[in-house]
């Protein structure tokens, strides 16, 4: 009777030991936002921050609208063409540089005269019309 009593014993221990293990890990303690204070307390655009307007002039100089996503060349072409008569300047972009497709690089002139019409408009136009804006860093025109 002694043997069976001390065989629960270790066994009781050892399925404590194993609960334990399995017990769910406590949360930690996190202070809350409004503790600290500072120059981060808020949230703010960067266009707000002060002494930071030349930064974003370039940042901004530094973003190019890019349409197309053809297939074809044809396709590019007659875009190329259509945004002449609009007047609008552009620069064939390297196959690869833009993803995948032909592209075409729109001056910053000429994104002021692109619209939201107008992108809908030539989208309506064209087909597989994609228009997107990354920066334009890296991207060399096709000589």
């Amino acid at each position: 009777m002694r043997w069976l009593f001390l065989l629960l014993v270790v066994l009781n221990g050892f399925y404590y030991v194993w609960h334990q293990q399995e017990a769910p890990l406590r949360a930690k303690d996190v202070t809350p936002l409004n503790l600290y204070r500072g120059s981060q307390q808020d949230i703010r655009l960067l266009s707000e921050t002060a002494g930071d307007g030349r930064r974003m002039e370039g940042a901004a100089r530094q973003q190019c609208l890019f349409l197309g996503g053809f297939s074809d060349e044809d396709s590019i072409a007659k875009l190329q063409q259509r945004l002449g008569t609009m007047r609008v300047s552009v620069q064939s972009v390297p196959k690869d540089a833009a993803g995948s497709g032909y592209w075409l690089a729109v001056a910053p002139d000429g994104q002021r005269l692109l619209g939201d019409q107008q992108l809908q408009n030539l989208s309506k136009e064209f087909n597989e019309l994609k228009h997107k804006i990354m920066l334009c860093e890296g991207v060399a025109p096709t000589q």
